[in-house]
This record gives structure tokens, sequence and C-alpha cells, in this order.
């Protein structure tokens, strides 16, 4: 298994954009087949180093990762949202 993490920091960190997000991360879930499982959630806590919204996804393997990554609805859809909003982002993928 391979979990797929990122973490998105906003230009406008308001309450209601980052439940904007997340909710648009949660669409994946059915629909992005590559994705096994997606997890999204907003930060609460708002401290100096924290991030707005992360995402994880579970996927079967790195190739079902690099197909996710070429996915129509991820990249016509949600990487193009967030690449409108995004002040910074940093992931991480890993073997579970």
């Amino acid at each position: 298994m391979v979990k797929h993490v990122l973490m998105i920091k906003l230009k406008d960190n308001s309450k209601e954009q980052c439940e904007k997000l997340r909710d648009l991360f949660m669409t994946m879930k059915g629909r992005v087949p590559q994705a096994l499982d997606v997890e999204a959630g907003a930060d609460f806590l708002h401290s100096e180093r924290s991030f707005d919204v992360c995402l994880t996804v579970t996927l079967e393997s790195p190739e079902a990762l690099e197909e996710y990554q070429k996915d129509p609805y991820h990249c016509n859809t949600v990487k193009t949202y967030v690449a409108t909003v995004r002040e910074k982002a940093v992931a991480v993928d890993y073997t579970v």
C-alpha cells in the first residue's frame, strides 16, 4: 500500500475556504479509481507551523500513484483548483 499525503497552506485560510477545499478533496472518493481511500481535514489549531488542509490518499502501489497523478478528474478539477488557492504545498508519499 502507498499513502500520498498533501498539506496545503491557503492564500485565504478562512473556515469557509478550508472547508471548500476539504470537500473538494473528498469528491475524489469513488470518482478516482486508483484511490482506495480518501481522507481530508481542515486544521483547527492554527499554530504558526500549521498548514490549513490535509489530504491523505491510500493507493495499492507506486504504479497506482503514478496513474492517480494522471487521472483526468484529479488533474482537471482538483489540481487545477488547488493551483488557484494555494500559497504553499508539501507532500510525502510512502509505503505501508
